[in-house]
C-alpha cells in the first residue's frame, strides 16, 4: 500500500509540475513572434497562419513549417509588472504638446 501512495503522490507531483495549458496571445503578440521568427531563421515565407484554441489565439504556423504555440505550466501566477508609472518633471515638459 505504501509503494501505491508512493506512486500516485509521484505522477501527481509530476502531473501539476509538468503539464501545461494553452495561454492566449493578441494577434499583435503572434504577429511580432512571427516577425522574430522570420528575421532570426531568416525564413523566405510571405505568409502565417493563427492557431486557435476556444476561439482564442494561441500561437501560429509558418509557411515554412515551423509551428509556435504558447503554453505555461497548469499552476502559475499571472506576470507581475516591474514598470513604474511615475512620470518626473523631465518628461512632463519635453512631452507637452501646445
Amino acid at each position: 500500500m505504501p509503494a501505491l501512495w508512493a506512486g500516485f503522490t509521484a505522477y501527481a507531483v509530476w502531473y501539476v509540475t509538468g503539464a501545461k495549458r494553452y495561454s492566449p496571445l493578441t494577434p499583435a503578440e503572434a504577429r511580432t513572434l512571427w516577425h522574430i521568427h522570420h528575421q532570426t531563421v531568416h525564413c523566405d515565407a510571405k505568409r502565417w497562419r493563427k492557431i486557435t484554441r476556444r476561439g482564442q489565439i494561441v500561437g501560429f504556423e509558418c509557411e515554412c513549417g515551423y509551428k509556435h504555440v504558447q503554453k505555461r505550466p497548469l499552476i502559475s501566477h499571472p506576470p507581475t509588472s516591474l514598470i513604474s508609472t511615475q512620470t518626473n518633471t523631465f518628461d512632463k515638459i519635453h512631452t507637452s504638446h501646445n
